[in-house]
């Protein structure tokens, strides 16, 4: 069993622990790169970091900027950030209250399939907000965790964008437990128009743990991917 090291940097702006990502997945190039060179085989570490974001949005790679309906002094006045990235999908949003995952791994040591991975991440997902009694599903076309699908009613409650290269992962996923579903209104979610976007507390009714929540998304990200976490 392979093992990933796990860090919670609690509530960060998004560009420090964008800042952050960079440097352990550089990292992990570095030693790859070396071992290609030198004709060794140093082992490379895999990482989990779970992170809340101050409010912002961010914009993916071949995102559209349309998308976002604030404009700067708009955004400025509501004290929300905006950065254009380099990971996949379109644009989202982070704050307080929404569990975010940046699966940081080598996926050397896994496998060398990224369409896997996605469905990975997202069944982590399902199978967490399954122990609430809320059934999670996939809608074809459309990458991220969803409720109701093939519905009028149909809603995002968990989205992803990621980055690989080198078959190095960044990125990853952003559940929502209890964030403010009003900043929500100020953009297109990932660009998927007519289907609106909700979290755990949302359809529960009830304050949820953010803990509680971090504990059972570890036990199934060590169950799916099949490592130990430490």
């Amino acid at each position: 069993m392979g093992k990933v090291i796990f860090e919670d940097i609690g509530l960060r702006d998004y560009k420090e622990s964008w800042d952050y990502q960079n440097e352990l997945f550089q990292g992990i190039l570095n030693i790859k790169m070396d071992n290609r060179k030198n004709d060794t085989n140093n082992p490379t570490p895999s990482y989990l970091l779970f992170t809340e974001h101050s409010h912002v949005y961010t914009l993916g790679k071949s995102g559209d900027f349309s998308n976002l309906l604030l404009n700067e002094e708009q955004l400025r006045e509501r004290g929300i950030a905006y950065y254009k990235t380099n990971r996949g999908g379109d644009i989202t949003y982070h704050g307080p209250g929404q569990l975010v995952g940046y699966p940081i791994l080598n996926l050397d040591d896994f496998f060398h399939d990224i369409h896997l991975y996605m469905r990975n991440l997202e069944e982590v997902i399902i199978l967490t907000i399954a122990d609430y009694g809320l059934k999670g599903e996939r809608s074809k076309g459309e990458t991220g965790v969803w409720l109701d699908v093939g519905t009028p009613f149909a809603r995002k409650i968990c989205a992803f964008g990621v980055r690989a290269s080198r078959w190095v992962t960044m990125h990853g996923f952003a559940l929502n437990v209890s964030p403010d579903l009003g900043y929500f209104d100020h953009i297109i979610p990932c660009g998927i128009r007519g289907k609106g976007v909700t979290s755990m507390e949302a359809e529960l009714g009830l304050k949820i743990p953010l803990e509680e929540v971090k504990t059972k998304l570890l036990n199934h990200f060590s169950e799916v991917f099949k490592v130990e976490i430490s």
